[in-house]
């Protein structure tokens, strides 16, 4: 394996990685980002609001996309495993 093939596979780690994670973040963001704006405007500071709402968001968020999830994975893994062509 050359300097190119393992860059090649590192990157497409990194892609898949940030793929797979990016519907469950940015449900989270845009959680996050309501609920500030939500505090800002009515002046409550409370530190358990913004938790919560948003872990919650982000297990119904990733209990809708595990199976879009799992399917992504499964198809990477088997391109790295399968023989090279």
């Amino acid at each position: 394996m050359d300097l190119g093939v393992a860059l090649d596979l590192g990157r497409s780690a990194f892609f898949m990685a940030l793929a797979t994670s990016a519907p469950i973040l940015l449900i989270g963001l845009v959680v996050g980002l309501s609920i500030s704006v939500f505090q800002s405007v009515t002046q409550l500071q409370e530190q358990t609001l913004t938790f919560v709402p948003k872990i919650a968001a982000m297990v119904m968020a990733a209990s809708y996309f595990i199976p879009w999830i799992a399917t992504r994975m499964l198809e990477y893994s088997q391109k790295m495993f399968s023989p090279p062509m």
